[in-house]
């Protein structure tokens, strides 16, 4: 069957290109460095401060990743990496366009994963409830809520679906996924007031015990720094979390925004659209903000956690200081890093094996911690 790629988890996490792209995309094998090359390098980094590199290039990786996985991680740079939108009419048309792109292909995510799909208000809120056509009687009294990724700006509607689609259809679990306002018409607090608003309402159609939140990048930050409000209003904790490849800091701070860049190949650097995106959600607030960026937030308390990221992941810093973070408060935490993957490509291409290893991983986590 051929292989399937949803725009809207290319927008989220901003693949794109074609098979014929990928084969042109890999690099040719590389001569040997001449004989002084180390002792030029050593000479470069002879005193205290940053490491300096020389111009380099990465083959795409063989060993422990899929055919699929490979063509992803091969890819070029998406069109718009470096999208800058003058104003709100700029950035509407930008989102439109990969919205346009990821609903077109939900049909036949939907079919695969025998789910089905129904818009709903919930708590107020626009959302969709995701139902697998076959639930597990372990999972008939446990709900999901979802919030998904897209840098605050793209994924409105049903273009956010994918992730939500994902984990109903491998881990049989009912989904509610929040379709919270963004910018550029509504930037913080917006988003996360919707998304506290689905989860109020929803601990009223289950148990919280029996309730997990998930998300991707900026769903990732978004499923974190729910935690941290449910915990200040006092609310009913979910009894585990999945923040993938979380924005957890949403400022260019982590060692992976440098050692990454030009290497990941859905976002490639902080200072593109990613950036912009970023200050346009904040609207002036500090980033620091752990409602902003919640790796500056407590974690005490927090229910267990299972995240996810690749090596070659933008965010993998953002990642793994939350996974450092958690494991210090006391938190059950686990972290499951891809070899060669840029910024949430295990979600891109649903007959990656990857991709159901990583959300069959989830759901196992889930289920090891739902109703205890």
């Amino acid at each position: 069957m051929p292989s399937l790629r949803f725009p809207s988890l290319a927008l989220i996490f901003s693949i794109s290109g074609s098979i014929a792209a990928w084969a042109q995309a890999v690099p040719a094998p590389q001569a040997a460095p001449p004989a002084n090359f180390a002792a030029e390098q050593a000479a470069a980094n002879a005193a205290d401060g940053p490491r300096r590199t020389p111009p380099r290039s990465f083959a795409v990786p063989t060993d422990e990743v899929s055919p699929e996985m490979r063509k992803l991680i091969a890819l070029p740079f998406p069109p718009h990496m470096d999208a800058a939108p003058k104003n709100a009419a700029e950035w509407k048309e930008l989102v439109d366009r990969r919205a346009k792109l990821a609903i077109a292909a939900l049909p036949a995510l939907k079919e695969k994963l025998k789910v089905d799909v129904q818009p709903a208000v919930i708590g107020g809120v626009k959302a969709f409830i995701v139902t697998p056509r076959t639930i597990p009687r372990a999972n008939r009294d446990r709900l999901l809520v979802h919030v998904h990724g897209g840098g605050y700006v793209f994924g409105p509607g049903e273009a956010a679906l994918p992730e939500a689609i994902l984990l109903a259809g491998f881990g049989g679990y009912k989904v509610i996924s929040v379709d919270y306002r963004m910018p550029p018409d509504a930037p913080y607090p917006a988003a996360m007031d919707d998304a506290m608003a689905v989860w109020k309402a929803a601990t009223k159609m289950a148990n919280p015990r029996n309730m997990a939140i998930f998300g991707t990048s900026t769903g990732g930050a978004m499923t974190l720094a729910m935690v941290l409000r449910a915990k200040a209003e006092k609310l009913p904790l979910p009894a585990a979390i999945a923040p993938g490849t979380p924005w957890s800091d949403i400022a260019k701070i982590g060692d992976s925004y440098a050692t990454n860049e030009w290497v990941d190949n859905v976002l490639v650097t902080w200072d593109g659209w990613l950036g912009r995106a970023a200050l346009l959600y904040a609207n002036g607030r500090d980033l620091k903000d752990p409602q902003l960026s919640p790796i500056y937030g407590d974690f005490h308390g927090f229910p267990p956690t299972i995240l996810t990221s690749g090596t070659r992941d933008l965010f993998l810093s953002n990642t793994v200081r939350t996974h450092r973070k958690l494991r210090r408060a006391g938190v059950i935490a686990d972290l499951n890093v891809y070899e060669g993957q840029s910024h949430a490509q295990y979600g891109a291409d649903m007959n990656a094996p990857e991709t159901k290893e990583a959300f069959t991983d989830i759901a196992k986590f889930f289920d090891r911690h739902l109703g205890r």
